[in-house]
C-alpha cells in the first residue's frame, strides 16, 4: 500500500511572494506618503477657507454669534459693497497707490538694472543685495524708519528741504516751512507711494538683471560693429529681449499693488485723520471683518477684489500678447 504525500513546493513560493508584494505596494505609495502632509495642509489651511469664504459672501455671519447664526442673502453682500462708498473710495486709493509706485519701478528699475549690468562686475553682488535688502526687511522696520525720516518736527527729508530753501537760487522753489508728509492728506499718499517704491524697486531689479544675463552678447557685438550706440543698443536690442520679463515682472506688480496692504496700515497710525486716505481695499476688507464683524461682506468684497485683479491681469496679457503679434507681422 503506498501513502501519496501532498505537495508543498507552493506555498514557501506563496509565502516568499507576500513580502515582496508588500514592498512593491510601500514603494509604490512610498512618494504619495511622503507628499500627502503638504496636500492635507493645504486642503485645510487654503483650500477649504477659500471655499468657506465663497460660501460666506452669500451669507451674513459674525462670527461671534456662531456658525449656526448664518443667514443667506444672496448677492445682497456684494450689492451693498458696490454701493459702499468706503469700498469705492478705497478702491480709489489702492489704484492711486498702484501707479504711483508701480509704474516708476519699472521706469527706474530697467535702465539701473541695464546700467549695473554694463558696470558693475566684480561688485555686481554687492550692489544687488544692497538695493534688494529692503525687500527682505520687516514692514515694522520699515515703518519705523520712515516715520523718523517723514517727522515735521525732525525728519531728515524736512531737514533736506529746509537747506534747499535756504540756497540763494533755487530756494524759492522749496517750501520754508516744514512739511507734515504722515499728518496730511495731501502728502500721505505721496510719502506712502515712495515708501512701497523704495521696498520693490529691489526685486523688480532683480527680475530685470537675470534677464539681462541671458541676453546674447553676439548682438550686442554685431550691434557695435554696425556703429550702434549705447542708446541704440539698448532701444533696438535691450528692450525688445527684456520684454518676456517686462511682462512677468508688470504682472506681479498688479498683481502685488492691488493687495496693498502692510505698507498703509504699519506706516499711518489708525487713529490719525488721514489714515481713510491711504486706505486700500485690502486694508477696508480687513476692518470689515475683524473691527465691524461682518465676515459675510469682507468676503463679497475680497472676491470682487479678485475679479478686478483677474480682470486686470487679463487686460495686460491681451496688450502685450497684441504688441508680440504685431512685431511678428
Amino acid at each position: 500500500m503506498t501513502t501519496s504525500m501532498p505537495c508543498t513546493d507552493g506555498a514557501p513560493a506563496a509565502a516568499a511572494a507576500r513580502p515582496a508584494r508588500k514592498r512593491y505596494n510601500m514603494k509604490k505609495w512610498a512618494p504619495y506618503i511622503f507628499i500627502s502632509p503638504f496636500f492635507i495642509l493645504f486642503a485645510v489651511f487654503s483650500l477649504f477657507p477659500l471655499l468657506f469664504s465663497i460660501y460666506l459672501s452669500f451669507n451674513q455671519w459674525e462670527a461671534a454669534s456662531g456658525v449656526e447664526a448664518m443667514q443667506w442673502v444672496g448677492l445682497d453682500n456684494y450689492k451693498y459693497a458696490l454701493s459702499d462708498p468706503w469700498f469705492l473710495r478705497s478702491l480709489g486709493n489702492t489704484v492711486w497707490l498702484a501707479l504711483a509706485s508701480g509704474v516708476p519701478q519699472h521706469l527706474v528699475a530697467i535702465p539701473l538694472a541695464a546700467f549695473i549690468h554694463n558696470s558693475f562686475k566684480r561688485s555686481r553682488n554687492l550692489v544687488i543685495g544692497i538695493y534688494f535688502l529692503p525687500f527682505i526687511t520687516s514692514s515694522v522696520a520699515i515703518a519705523m524708519v520712515f516715520n523718523t525720516l517723514f517727522s515735521r518736527d525732525y525728519g531728515q527729508i524736512n531737514v533736506l528741504i529746509q537747506w534747499c530753501a535756504s540756497l540763494p537760487l533755487i530756494g524759492g522753489l522749496f517750501p520754508a516751512e516744514s512739511i507734515d508728509w504722515l499728518g496730511s492728506s495731501l502728502f500721505i499718499k505721496p510719502a506712502v507711494a515712495f515708501v512701497i517704491f523704495w521696498r520693490y524697486l529691489g526685486w523688480n531689479l532683480v527680475l530685470y538683471l537675470s534677464a539681462l544675463q541671458v541676453i546674447p552678447k553676439d548682438l550686442y557685438e554685431a550691434a557695435t560693429i554696425d556703429g550702434a550706440s549705447k542708446r541704440q543698443q539698448f532701444w533696438y536690442i535691450t528692450l525688445p529681449q527684456l520684454r518676456p520679463m517686462i511682462y512677468l515682472a508688470v504682472t506681479l506688480t498688479i498683481m502685488g499693488n492691488l493687495q496693498l496692504f502692510e505698507e498703509p496700515f504699519v506706516l499711518v497710525a489708525e487713529s490719525s485723520g488721514v489714515s481713510q486716505s491711504v486706505m486700500t481695499t485690502a486694508i477696508f476688507v480687513y476692518k470689515t471683518a475683524f473691527s465691524s464683524g461682518d465676515f459675510g461682506t469682507a468676503s463679497a468684497i475680497s472676491w470682487l477684489l479678485f475679479l478686478i485683479i483677474a480682470s486686470t491681469t487679463w487686460v495686460n496679457n491681451r496688450i502685450f500678447s497684441r504688441n508680440e503679434r504685431k512685431e511678428v507681422r
